[in-house]
């Protein structure tokens, strides 16, 4: 566990029922112009209605950038942050999903024509914060509302590349229930396993401290013990508010630790073939729980004493490790996520090029408690294709 370590987060975070309600305080008279970042799909179900209504009472002129692919190349990234400056908007509003908000928060420090988002792929710090932003999740969650992250990707290396730059962290984020009440499941799940995989990488991070165990368990308490009726039940707003905070705590527990090398080997999966995240991550989660067993087992003790409701505390370390493993996995398969490559066509061939990419998100593997080496690594995949 690390003996130094420091907190980042959003400034200013309303949660609860009726939460959107209070973005008419938040954009004040200071405003002058906004942009809202969203994409087609979300534009579509008439999520963006009740905020566009709230900006047009305020008076506030308003533009909507909505044509946001899922998980952008940083080209792509490019083109949205290009949008967004033509617009010489003083405020930015992210009403979606991970990729919707991390092209929000690349354009909220990318305002000016100093640096380019491929300039950041070196050189994460480069930019400074220009504009403020709020980010109002549509899914619970990857915790991009939350995070400093944002994660595009980058085709010649089949890969994805997380940009990292504590300015992007949002000024403001809402955290309403109605904008995940009709989630589709196979996106709830996908995105749900993502916020728990978040909370249980951080946990069990090289880089976990006091302050990251705060969140990250309190996030796997809340997710696990709510996500399949999240995911299953159009009416459990109670499990999706808990989601949606769980969510949100995961991604306050990545700014403070770090994840692990389920995310790590996940990235390829994303880069290349354009599998979800939510369900790359899924796939690799209980191979590297199992890889990583040895090195975290009371980790994962511990954390099954905080979050089994009435477990039995009478079972020995190795016990309740097998168990928090077992449930992990059975929240997989309840939840109907595809655990094969076979599912995504992806040939038996392509393995040594999954792990070359694998290995080169080091920023991820070092914070695994297990070293990852290439035969490890070759392992897990195969354990999936």
């Amino acid at each position: 566990m690390l003996t130094e370590y420091q907190l980042r987060m959003p400034k200013h975070i309303i949660a609860g029922e009726h939460a959107l309600e209070k973005l008419a305080e938040i954009i004040n008279s200071d405003v002058k112009k906004i942009v809202l970042f969203t994409d087609k799909g979300i534009l579509a179900t008439g999520l963006v209605d009740l905020p566009k209504t709230i900006i047009e009472k305020a008076g506030i002129d308003y533009t909507i950038i909505s044509d946001i692919p899922a998980e952008p190349s940083y080209h792509e990234a490019q083109s949205m942050v290009d949008l967004f400056k033509k617009e010489q908007a003083d405020f930015i509003i992210a009403i979606g999903g991970g990729s919707v908000m991390d092209v929000a928060k690349l354009s909220s420090i990318l305002a000016t024509d100093e640096y380019q988002v491929k300039d950041l792929l070196e050189n994460p710090l480069l930019a400074k914060k220009q504009v403020n932003s709020l980010m109002i999740p549509t899914t619970a969650g990857t915790g991009a509302e939350a995070t400093p992250n944002s994660i595009v990707g980058v085709p010649e290396k089949d890969l994805k590349i997380g940009i990292v730059n504590p300015e992007m962290i949002a000024d403001y984020v809402i955290l309403d229930s109605r904008m995940i009440k009709n989630l589709p499941k196979p996106i709830a799940a996908a995105t749900g396993v993502d916020a728990l995989c978040h909370a249980i990488e951080c946990f069990t991070s090289t880089k976990a401290n006091p302050i990251s165990n705060t969140f990250a368990l309190e996030a796997l308490d809340l997710i696990m013990n709510n996500i399949i009726e999240a995911c299953t039940d159009p009416q459990a707003l109670k499990a999706k508010s808990d989601m949606l905070l769980g969510s949100f705590y995961a991604g306050v527990a990545i700014t403070a630790s770090g994840t692990t090398a389920v995310h790590a080997l996940s990235y390829p999966l994303g880069g290349k073939y354009h599998i979800a995240h939510g369900v790359s991550n899924a796939m690799l989660l209980t191979p590297v729980m199992k890889f990583n067993e040895p090195a975290i087992k009371e980790l994962l003790a511990a954390a099954y004493d905080r979050v089994i409701k009435g477990g039995n505390q009478s079972l020995s370390i190795a016990e309740k490790s097998a168990h928090m493993i077992n449930q992990l996995e059975k929240i997989v398969t309840v939840l109907e996520i595809p655990t094969s490559l076979k599912t995504f066509n992806v040939p038996s061939e392509d393995l040594d090029g999954l792990v070359a990419a694998g290995m080169e998100v080091t920023r991820l593997l070092v914070n695994n408690k297990r070293e990852v080496t290439p035969e490890d690594a070759k392992k897990i995949y195969l354990e999936i294709l």
